[in-house]
């Protein structure tokens, strides 16, 4: 089986406990997390052999950071080292009609100070059939904008499957350039493009007439998302499908959950999840790209298989602490088979 490689920063999280508010806490739970990252552990969890790249600088943070990354699966030798810091986020956990805060601590960490040459595509592009980055990537920096671009050109140089994830984080486009202005020379050489209820609106000004994504009340109707997924084919047309995550959300503890697969012609729709005791959100769009993959390349020719797949594992973070999806696919495929009892094991 050949290898996926996903790119992009990994960050320290610090988290603090249960839902306690900054000001309150005076400890912080740490782990690590990020988009690509999540991505690579969901597969590997899978049984997929999967890259991790990034520049992660020379210190015992970092070096913690590889080995957690080891211990699920992913293969980490093309990571590339340099610069001073690891990039920090800091996470509270909203509760009923309290949201959740992230605040950054990510300016000039080694992967945010990235520039085009320092990874070695050719090298890591070996064996390869599968690229994945998220719109986190060039939001971080000019340079990261440049190597992720670097990458994708090169992935298409050699025939290799390329995927995104919109990702839009307003909080992150700080030096000088919009999304929109960067992103659609990155999304040009996209086979699969995957975003949630707003991140085509928030980038390429593409959304269903009168959504509001704030105000859904726990409902989103599916139907109505198959023109974003025309009007992205249309500017794009070398992706060959679009998915989109479909979060209702009626409170900070309970939301909806579900997703379309476009593919030109057909949308498919998978099952709803009424997720009413979320244990962790963080990662949940994460868990669905990683479960889609897995499921295009095992379930070949079924893609409502390959996104029932994702939806189940993707709900399933949801009841998960931390950034990464820690599900195995037989969990994965008894929620898909209809048990979502939460009965003992054994």
């Amino acid at each position: 089986m050949k290898h996926i490689v996903t790119f992009g920063e990994i960050m320290l999280r610090l988290a603090t406990p249960g839902y306690l508010r900054f000001s309150q806490a005076d400890v912080l739970s740490a782990t690590f997390g990020g988009g690509e990252a999540n991505v690579a552990v969901s597969l590997a969890n899978y049984g997929m052999p999967v890259r991790f790249v990034t520049r992660l600088p020379e210190n015992d943070l970092a070096g913690a950071c590889v080995k957690d990354l080891r211990k699920h699966g992913v293969n980490t030798d093309y990571i590339v080292y340099g610069g001073d810091r690891l990039g920090i986020y800091f996470l509270e956990t909203g509760a009923v009609a309290r949201a959740s805060k992230v605040v950054y601590d990510r300016a000039h960490s080694a992967m945010a100070e990235i520039r085009p040459g320092m990874v070695d595509w050719k090298r890591v592009f070996e064996d390869v059939d599968w690229f994945h980055w998220t719109g986190i990537t060039p939001a971080i920096s000019q340079g990261a904008a440049e190597a992720c671009l670097e990458a994708v050109r090169e992935a298409n140089r050699r025939g290799i499957t390329v995927s995104c994830d919109l990702n839009y984080r307003k909080n992150l486009w700080k030096y000088g350039a919009k999304a929109s202005e960067i992103m659609p020379a990155l999304v040009e050489g996209c086979d699969l493009i995957m975003g949630n209820e707003e991140d085509a609106e928030k980038v390429f000004g593409i959304k269903p007439e009168g959504f509001d994504a704030s105000a859904t009340g726990g409902k989103v109707d599916s139907d109505s998302f198959e023109q974003v997924c025309r009007q992205l084919m249309a500017r794009f047309p070398k992706a060959q499908k679009v998915a989109l995550t479909l979060r209702g959300s009626v409170n900070a503890n309970h939301n909806t959950w579900g997703g379309v697969l476009f593919d030109g012609e057909r949308l498919y729709r998978s099952a709803r999840y009424d997720i009413t005791h979320i244990v962790d959100r963080v990662g949940g769009g994460d868990a669905f790209m990683g479960g889609l993959i897995y499921g295009l390349r095992t379930y070949v020719g079924d893609d409502q298989k390959a996104l029932d797949f994702a939806a189940a594992a993707s709900c399933l973070k949801h009841t998960i602490y931390g950034d990464y999806n820690q599900v195995t696919t037989r969990e994965v495929e008894s929620l898909m088979a209809g048990d979502g009892s939460g009965r003992v094991s054994r």
